[in-house]
Order: structure tokens, then sequence, then C-alpha cells
């Protein structure tokens, strides 16, 4: 029987000093072994939720030959595997091919049983939830009013938002994600965050302006996923932890119970960050995604929903690269043709799956900025990786 997700205080031996580490985290100023310890932390400051798993094991078979080394190349520069992982800052990496690792590397002092802290990817485990409540007939569809599900927000500037909308973050609602900045919206929701105050994010986000039409104007908003957690709340009775341990992390063979950072003990989870899992069960969700949405003989996903949800769209006179908070990749011909897509979170963490190639990346990393610290580009390495695999 499935039970409900355990649920934990933050700590109150030292409640100052992790606020302050996760104020300097997001500022760009922790010194490395601090942040690392930081990431490797699974309660930070805040409460969190257990994602219990269930079953058995689904093991991860080695490749017959394993990838020793590979060429990376980035921007008219040919680097290898150990300038990515020094200069990247990597603290754990998979490679996988056909369901099979080719490359499994830890460091910085992690290993296998290390749980470390998914940042944004969180965003793009959310918005799944969204995919099987839909299947579940639990939410009608992505143009779906957010009103029906959530009436607390008529009146406010997501009145006239649509699911799909909130999903492709063109709600038009004001939001600066902005981590070095404190007095952007990002800041003062981690300093709500903090806080631990039940429900206080939802009204500061129902207090946020209108500035553009829904729909227009496409401006990440690590706010609109808190809305996601609460419309899977709302939707299905259920806390994201637990929906996604009943709809997939039970049943998909991981390894370990993972857990979500809440707003407040026994609240809503922080949707837009704050999973903290392994290195394989990062990979192993992404082998979920590679299989269409489908465990088993069960579709867990409706048809098609990860086409829709990781390609890019026109959002006014605009392409935008990002899909229902997943962000399409390209080849470095600019072509789409692979499908590839990735889940990415701040200071360097990727699911990257590659749907026609049957590639799955996991990394995990503790940079030394949120955004832009790293020295070679993700993506690069990604299609570098899909070429060594061939």
């Amino acid at each position: 029987m499935y039970r409900d997700a355990e649920v934990r205080s933050r700590r109150a031996d030292e409640p100052q000093a992790a606020a302050s580490q996760a104020r300097d985290a997001y500022a760009g100023k922790l010194l490395p072994d601090a942040q690392l310890r930081l990431f490797r932390d699974t309660q930070w400051e805040f409460s969190t939720r257990t994602i219990a798993r269930g079953g058995p094991v689904h093991e991860l078979p080695r490749a017959d030959i394993q990838l020793q080394d590979l060429v990376v190349r980035s921007r008219g520069v040919e680097y290898d595997l150990p300038d990515y992982l020094s200069r990247n800052r990597v603290a754990g990496l998979l490679l996988m091919k056909r369901g099979r690792i080719a490359l499994e590397h830890y460091d910085l002092g992690t290993d296998a049983s290390t749980r470390w802290i998914s940042m944004s990817m969180a965003k793009s485990v959310s918005t799944t939830l969204i995919g099987a409540a839909i299947q579940d007939k639990l939410i009608g569809g992505v143009d779906d009013q957010l009103t029906r599900y959530l009436p607390e927000l008529r009146c406010s500037s997501y009145d006239g938002v649509s699911i799909r909308h909130l999903l492709q973050m063109t709600s038009g609602v004001h939001w600066d994600d902005t981590h070095t900045d404190p007095s952007s919206e990002r800041r003062r929701m981690l300093e709500l965050q903090i806080a631990q105050q039940p429900g206080a994010i939802m009204k500061f986000l129902a207090s946020q302006p209108r500035v553009s039409a829904p729909g227009s104007v496409w401006n990440y908003s690590t706010g609109e996923t808190h809305v996601v957690g609460a419309l899977v709340r709302a939707a299905t009775g259920m806390w994201c932890a637990d929906y996604l341990s009943q709809k997939i992390w039970s049943r998909i063979g991981m390894e370990q119970d993972a857990t979500w950072w809440l707003e407040a003990p026994g609240g809503l989870e922080v949707a837009g960050s704050g999973i903290n899992a392994t290195l394989r069960d990062y990979a192993r969700f992404g082998l979920f995604m590679a299989s269409g949405g489908v465990i088993g003989n069960e579709r867990v996903l409706p048809e098609n929903w990860i086409v829709e949800a990781t390609q890019p769209r026109q959002v006014g006179n605009a392409r935008v690269d990002y899909g229902y908070m997943w962000w399409p990749v390209a080849r470095p011909n600019g072509s789409f043709a692979d499908g590839a897509f990735s889940a990415r979170g701040i200071f360097g963490q990727y699911i990257y799956i590659n749907p026609r190639e049957q590639v799955i990346v996991a990394v995990l990393s503790s940079r030394s900025k949120p955004k832009g610290a790293e020295a070679i580009p993700d993506n690069d390495f990604f299609n570098s990786a899909v070429d060594a695999l061939k």
C-alpha cells in the first residue's frame, strides 16, 4: 500500500547559519567547501517531505565498453573529459546509451549514495505531474483556466491565465528571477522559504502585477512553478511529493527515497527547486521520460505529452527554446530533429535526454555562481557525448 510521505521539520540547532549560507549561495558568494556541504545536505534551512521509492531496484547495467574519455567540441576548441569535469566543477556524471551505463564518475566527496540538490530540475518534474493529472482526468487539459482549480487566484494577475500559459511561463505576471540580486522577486521568495510561513509564497505571487497579456511574452519565473505545485495539490488532493511517488518514483526502480523542500512544515512543496536525489535516480527519471511516459503497460503521461512539453515554440514574434519547463537541446547544426531536451538547474544540474540516440546524461555540479560560471557549455558536452556514444 502507498504510504503518506514523511514530513520532517527543519533542524533547530543552526537555522541562522543555514539561512546565511542559502543567501550566500544564491548570491554566488559561498566558498567552495561550504557550498559542497550545502549541496550534499538534504535539509538546508527548509522542511522537507519524502518522495518514497518502492518495489525492486531497476538495476542499471554497465555497457561492455566503458567510455574513458571523449572529445568535447565547443566554440571552435577541443576539450577532453578532465577539462569538463574540473573546469565545470562537476561532482557527479553519468552517461547512458540504450539503458546501459557507459560512464559513471563521482568527485568532490560524492558517491553513488549521495543525495544532491536538483535546483530547477525540479521544475521539469513538477510540470510532468500536470501531465499525469491530465492522464488521470483530474485536470481537463492545458487550456483550462487556472482559477478553475485555484479560485484563490481570482481577481489577481493570474485571473485569465491558462494552465498552458503557466507551464510555458507566459502568464504575463511580473517576475525577476535574478538570483544574485537581493531585491529580485526570486530572492524575496527565498526569504519566504527561509521564514517557513504556510501560504506566504502564494500570497506574494498573487500580489504581483500583470505586465503583459497572457501568452504574449516569455519570462523565466520560479514563481510560476510554485503555482504549478499548488495546482497539483488542488487537482489531485495530494502533495507533489506524494503524487510523484505514487505515479512515478515508487514504480521505476529508484534506489533511494528522495526529499523535496517545503514552504513550511506540512505545507506546499517549493515546486521550482529542492528535490534531493542520487545521480542514478535522476538518470532513472530520464529513462522514464525517454520511454514516452509509459511504465510497464500503463501510460502515465498523455500520448504526445513529452513531445509537446519539450519542443521550442513561438511566443509573440519570437521563437523560445523552452517547453513546459523543459529545455529543448539543438544539435551543433541547430537541428532539433533528435527531439533532445533537458531539465536543468542553477550551479550546473542537468538531466539530458536524447530519445533518437537513446542517450541519457545526468550531471551534478557545484559551480561558483548560479548561472554563467561554466567554462564549457553543457549543451556542447551533451552533443559531444552523443557523438562519442554512436
